[in-house]
């Protein structure tokens, strides 16, 4: 049964449609929300640890990547963090700065859902799930979007169904088949936010390292890839399959396959002024000292041996080490590079690289500039966000931009 025309049919009731809905309801809008999830906003929910990292303070276009980094700065611009940390402050929802700007919920990444349903309700926004949608046309001036409900016709249609992680909660790539649909360039999606895996040999004698947690200095990329190179201070873990922990997550954004990442198992500690590199292996006073135990040092004692045992100076005093040895060692730890196998997939990717293409699309309004009326905001969008927050505070401005568009 076909209705009155909507003023916009939102495709996607995660964090950007159900944030987009609520702000252009509240500016008088007639607007419908679908999905074909039986719950909505699952992915906030799983967020952070269930505590959802909603934004960051420090939220700017030098931590996104896309083909073209200067299309975030207008959205950005126009709906910072600090105006969405003062809507969640209106519904006194508690929250604390965790690390380099990442705010999270103290309670429960339900509270942002709700809030988001609040807004939606003060719109009188019409939420519809689960249902699916079969055909997405252009009549005219008119979109039809047929669903196993019915059709719905409406002025505008905003594809807000995100990217491809996390398939066991219902991800899809149904906004890049309507981009194709419709003729728009696709930047090849890929998992991004990733552990990554290994087989070389070079890891073996880590594996066995299993939950060992230290902050490193990462490096990953080159300036001729997609994205180009990055250097990230950040944790690292070791883990049974091969690396994960922000800083390895951080990095997996800008690897490609075939490439090595570089690692400084000191950097990190050295950034902090903690201690200088150079002066610990040239330090006399460590003489009598074990390599190891020169190492445990600014390490922990299990990643200490293991490198020791790499370069056979295990139980050694350092005395009884050459110089040769000890220039190899420090070679090993400050520069320590090694090939990923690749990556741990999309069922482990937080977020998706890749997406619609930006050339296709108005910076200012996320509409596609040879389609009035049919607009991408958020993750299906190739704009993708470091790790800490970044990610949502796209979703909250574009869908903030394409709101005022509408």
């Amino acid at each position: 049964m076909a209705h009155k025309t909507w003023d916009a049919i939102v495709i996607g009731g995660g964090a950007a449609g159900l944030f987009c809905a609520g702000v252009a309801s509240q500016l008088g809008k007639r607007v419908l929300v679908l999905d074909h999830a039986d719950v909505l906003g699952e992915k906030i929910r799983i967020s952070g640890g269930g505590r959802c990292n909603f934004t960051n303070i420090h939220s700017n276009p030098s931590h996104f990547l896309s083909l073209n980094p200067h299309f975030v700065k207008s959205a950005l611009a126009r709906y910072p963090s600090s105006e969405f940390i003062k809507l969640v402050q209106s519904y006194r929802i508690a929250h604390h700065e965790k690390h380099q700007g990442q705010l999270f919920c103290d309670d429960s990444a339900k509270q942002i859902i709700e809030m988001l349903f609040s807004e939606c309700a003060k719109g009188n926004v019409k939420i519809r799930y689960p249902e699916t949608i079969q055909t997405i046309e252009k009549e005219a001036d008119e979109w039809i979007v047929k669903t196993n409900v019915g059709i719905e016709r409406t002025k505008s249609v905003v594809m807000a169904t995100g990217g491809l992680p996390v398939p066991a909660i219902g991800a899809t790539a149904y906004s890049l088949d309507i981009a194709k649909q419709f003729g728009l360039q696709v930047v090849e999606p890929r998992p991004a936010l990733v552990p990554l895996s290994f087989t070389s040999g070079e890891f073996e004698n880590l594996i066995e390292l299993a939950g060992l947690s230290l902050p490193v200095r990462i490096a990953s990329g080159s300036k001729g890839s997609r994205y180009g190179a990055c250097r990230f201070n950040e944790d690292l873990l070791l883990t049974h399959k091969g690396l994960s922990g922000p800083a390895v997550l951080q990095a997996s954004s800008y690897w490609t396959e075939g490439e090595q990442i570089h690692i400084d198992w000191l950097g990190a500690v050295e950034a902090n002024g903690q201690f200088d590199c150079d002066d610990l292996f040239n330090d006399e006073d460590n003489r009598l000292k074990l390599t190891e135990n020169i190492l445990a040092s600014v390490m922990p004692m299990r990643l200490a041996k293991a490198f020791a045992e790499q370069k056979n100076l295990l139980g050694r005093k350092w005395a009884e080490v050459s110089k040769k040895d000890r220039q190899t060692l420090k070679e090993l730890i400050s520069n320590w590079s090694v090939k990923p196998a690749g990556t741990l997939g999309w069922k482990k990717a937080e977020v998706m690289l890749g997406g619609v293409d930006t050339k296709a699309l108005d910076s200012q309004t996320m509409m596609a500039r040879n389609h009035p009326g049919l607009y991408f905001i958020g993750e299906c969008v190739d704009v993708t966000g470091h790790l800490g927050g970044h990610n949502f505070q796209w979703a909250w401005a574009s869908g903030f931009a394409c709101a005022h568009s509408l």
